[in-house]
């Protein structure tokens, strides 16, 4: 059983994101099928971007298909912010989850599925690698994750993508509704777009099934990186911690081979809420740290990171907001 389905039983409220795609249609029916044989409460979600002109018919597609299957419906408009530099995909992706838990949690929802399939699963696996992402980056798309508290699951991460266009052709002859079609998959302004209209028909070409060889790797490296936090956790508890965990020993730091020291770092930062920080950056705060260590405890350091500081003061590390330093 994929582990997405394991937390169904889990859930009496359930919501799926509906764009009207093909993916995300045949996940609805699916769910719908679902829903009925257990008894649960069905929500279909559609977030209208606003960024295609077709927006406005793909939401009542959408719409339709959720009356057609009796599933609840529930929509939102959302403006996407570009202003953090982001790209327009990324942008539209946090708009998107934003939105999606919005409404979740208005509605009481215990889940919400979400249509990630193996060739998504691989795809970014793939975006990833090229961008020089760790373990946990390239562990991708999780079954499951959550976002501000609210669990997001994907059934689908192991199903190739030609299966779901079958079944939302046969649904076309049996129920006469069909999927729409955003051309943003396939433009190459789009880097995903970019990597299906260039790269993928190479790699099909030269390596068929490929994307399940990327998928296993998905599952591969999410069971290392979960290992891995395991380990940094049980390093960071032999850090002399402070009890909001915000600082620990330099000096116990220091005792770990430097593999773990870069791992405990890492887990530092993220159990704070705080963006990871580039390969480059974490290897310049070890070494400050290091030489911190070799002149003794009283040599200055202050990196900034995410809006908060970095500090050593008397032999310990410290997270310090940058505002209380203001």
């Amino acid at each position: 059983m994929a582990p997405a389905m394991r937390w169904l039983p889990h859930c009496r409220r359930l919501g799926v994101a509906l764009s009207g795609g093909a993916d995300s249609a045949m996940l609805a029916v699916h769910a719908a099928a679902y829903a009925q044989r257990h008894g649960l409460d069905l929500h279909c979600l559609h977030v209208h971007h606003g960024l295609q002109e077709a927006a406005g018919r793909w939401r009542d597609r959408a719409r339709d298909l959720a009356q057609r299957l009796g599933a609840g419906w529930q929509e939102t408009q959302v403006t996407v912010d570009f202003s953090h530099g982001d790209g327009i995909e990324s942008a539209a992706r946090t708009a998107r989850y934003k939105a999606l838990i919005e409404m979740s949690r208005g509605l009481g929802l215990d889940g919400v599925l979400l249509a990630h399939h193996q060739d998504d699963q691989a795809e970014t696996v793939l975006m990833r690698l090229l961008r020089g992402a760790g373990p946990e980056g390239l562990a991708a798309m999780r079954a499951i994750s959550e976002r501000e508290g609210m669990p997001f699951l994907r059934p689908w991460l192991g199903v190739p993508r030609k299966l779901i266009l079958a079944c939302a052709q046969r649904y076309v002859q049996q129920h006469g509704w069909e999927a729409v079609q955003d051309p943003t998959n396939i433009q190459e302004d789009y880097t995903r777009g970019a990597l299906r209209g260039r790269l993928t028909p190479h790699l099909d070409e030269r390596w068929p099934g490929w994307q399940a060889i990327l998928a296993r790797h998905a599952r591969q490296s999410a069971e290392l990186a979960d290992l891995l936090t395991e380990v940094a956790a049980q390093d960071f508890a032999g850090l002399q911690p402070s009890e909001d965990r915000l600082s620990f020993s330099l000096a116990d730091w220091r005792a770990l081979s430097p593999p773990r020291q870069a791992q405990v770092l890492r887990h530092w930062l993220a159990q704070a809420g705080l963006r990871m920080p580039s390969d480059a950056r974490l290897r310049e705060l070890m070494r400050q740290m290091r030489q911190l260590h070799a002149l003794g405890h009283d040599r200055s350091l202050q990196l900034k990171h995410d809006g908060w500081v970095i500090a050593c003061v008397k032999g310990r590390m410290l997270l310090v907001s940058s505002n209380t330093l203001q």
